[in-house]
Order: C-alpha cells, then sequence, then structure tokens
C-alpha cells in the first residue's frame, strides 16, 4: 500500500506553512531567515537589508553590544558545528542550537534550546591555536561552547538576558 495520498496531503500543509512563515518574517521560510528574524526581534539586531553584508547578518541596536556586528545561526542540532568564514569576521556569533539529538535520528525540529554568543575575533584565534580547518562545517569544542552560553545557563556576562527575552526564547524550545 502507498503512502502517496498522505505524503502529498503532509507536503501541501508544509507548503502553506512555510507560506505563512514567509509572510511574517519576509523572507524564505529557511531556518536561517527563520533565526536571523527571531533574533533581530528578541535581542534588538538591526537586520543588513540588503542580505549581502559580508560575514555578518546585522548589528546590535541596543545594550552592551550596540553598533557591534553579529552572523546569527540556528543549527537543529547541538553538534559543535559552526558556519564560519574565514575572510570575514563578525565582532560576535549568536547561535541558536536544538538539541543534541533527535528523536528518531532523522528527525530536525526547529527548536531553540540553548543560546551561545561567541566573541568573533577571539573564536578565530582559538580556532587557529588548534589547527582547526575554517569553513561551512567548522567544529568547535566543547569548552568554547561552554564558555559562550547565554542561555539557560547565563554563562557568558557580554549579554545577560533579561526576563522577558527569557520569556521570548521559552516560545521556542
Amino acid at each position: 500500500m502507498s503512502d502517496l495520498n498522505a505524503l502529498s496531503s503532509l507536503i501541501k500543509s508544509r507548503n502553506t506553512i512555510d507560506g505563512k512563515l514567509a509572510t511574517i518574517i519576509g523572507k524564505s521560510a529557511q531556518i536561517g531567515n527563520m533565526g536571523e528574524y527571531i533574533a533581530s526581534i528578541i535581542f534588538e539586531i538591526a537586520l543588513d537589508g540588503t542580505g549581502k553584508a559580508r560575514g555578518y547578518d546585522g548589528r546590535f541596536i541596543r545594550g552592551p553590544l550596540a553598533r557591534q556586528s553579529v552572523d546569527v545561526q540556528w543549527r537543529v542540532r547541538r553538534d559543535g558545528q559552526l558556519n564560519i568564514k574565514i575572510d570575514a569576521i563578525p565582532d560576535y556569533y549568536l547561535v541558536f542550537t536544538g538539541p543534541t539529538t533527535c528523536t528518531p535520528p532523522f528527525a530536525s525540529p526547529w527548536l531553540i534550546e540553548t543560546i551561545f554568543l561567541f566573541h568573533g575575533i577571539e573564536l578565530h584565534t582559538a580556532l587557529r591555536e588548534r589547527g582547526v580547518q575554517i569553513g561551512n562545517s567548522t567544529s568547535v569544542t566543547g569548552p568554547l561552547w561552554e564558555r559562550t552560553e547565554i542561555y539557560p545557563i547565563p554563562r557568558n556576562p557580554a549579554l545577560i538576558l533579561t526576563d522577558e527575552q527569557r520569556k521570548q526564547l521559552i516560545l521556542f524550545g
């Protein structure tokens, strides 16, 4: 027995949902675009309207990081990987991650369980010192992740979240 009818129906539903998501954010419904949109609201980031800013997605508007450039990434799994450009270093990388494992293993739910804030130059320096190849799937060690966590555990004092930001982030967990 074929599951084509069920598959067809689910794809149509997904297309409808993706269309609604795209209408809200004003871009295609891809996880990277969603992450940028969510970050822009919760962390008060002015996104680069053209999408062509080299190495970053926008700049923090207020607070201790005001005017600093930021590259926003959303990883569906906390797998220790980051997309890093060697020739364009933002001031910060703001990284949303989902769970370390997903059940079933082929499922990739869009969840925000943990958030990290890496200082761009410090991250690049640490990676070069380890001799890590920098690129689309750069391996970042556990200790670097741990000390840059800002949510749910505030380990990185560079950005302390407000109660309101925490409430907003709970919506995506």
